[in-house]
């Protein structure tokens, strides 16, 4: 188990560092409540570096994490930490992340959802959804850190931008803040040599309104047959080059 764990360890960097194919799906409703997931799938990624991720042994990973109970389980020894990660912590309160990892099937799936009250509490799920995957393979119990805690996740730091969602009068926005241009410059210069890899990669969203959509200001996106949804994909790496890549506005009819 020992082997496992330190190699789900593995599979928590690679995350950070190799894309494959994410997903963020939006539900919301008229109120402005509504639910969010971010999906991993890593299938090519387990096919390709199955067998050391595994020590070519048979190991299979379904497991559901509650961060609700896991940071009240572990608020002594999260409080030991330093401020800065325990409020990355913090922002995970109201997920849940379930992760699948299959050696024989060659199944990698991480998939982190939660229901909110109003789309602008959400911060940024794309930061948040690293930090769970990290904190999620931590939890497997392999480098938990002293006295129990999560060990350092300094591969969830912020990658010197965020994203901010609003809805309101029946106008939604999803919008990217360059909020360190020096920061983001460093986390695309850490990945140069994985461009190869990534150039295969994709991130989409999958958005879904009440009502049918009036105006959108992305060009490329693909709408559903009910008019109420769109789909918008782009290259992995053209998202970390350039983050408002996927900023949109949406005009939803009266």
């Amino acid at each position: 188990m020992k082997k496992l764990f330190s190699s789900a360890i593995y599979v928590a960097l690679l995350l950070c560092v190799i894309g494959c194919n994410f997903t963020e799906d939006l539900y919301i409703n008229d109120d402005g409540s509504g639910k969010i997931s971010v999906n991993f799938d890593g299938s090519e990624l387990m096919k390709m570096g199955g067998d050391q991720m595994s020590e070519g042994k048979e190991e299979i990973i379904d497991s559901t994490i509650v961060f609700k109970d896991f940071l009240e389980e572990k608020k002594d020894s999260i409080a030991t930490l330093p401020l800065e990660e325990q409020k990355k912590l913090k922002r995970l309160e109201n997920f849940k992340l379930h992760m699948v990892m299959n050696s024989v099937t060659k199944e990698m799936n991480f998939d982190m959802y939660s229901e909110f009250k109003n789309v602008s509490e959400l911060g940024d799920v794309f930061n948040d959804f690293k930090t769970a995957s990290t904190v999620g393979n931590q939890n497997r119990g392999a480098n938990a850190g002293q006295n129990g805690a999560p060990a350092a996740m300094s591969s969830s730091e912020t990658q010197g931008s965020r994203v901010l969602y609003s809805f309101e009068d029946g106008k939604f926005k999803r919008i990217t803040e360059i909020i360190d241009e020096q920061k983001l410059k460093q986390s695309l210069d850490s990945i140069a040599q994985m461009k190869m890899f990534l150039a295969s990669s994709t991130y989409k969203l999958n958005y879904h309104f009440p009502k049918k959509i009036k105006n959108i200001s992305a060009e490329k996106a693909l709408f559903s047959q009910d008019g109420k949804s769109f789909t918008l994909e782009v290259g992995f790496m053209e998202y970390l080059e350039n983050p408002k890549i996927l900023d949109v506005e949406v005009e939803l009819e009266k």
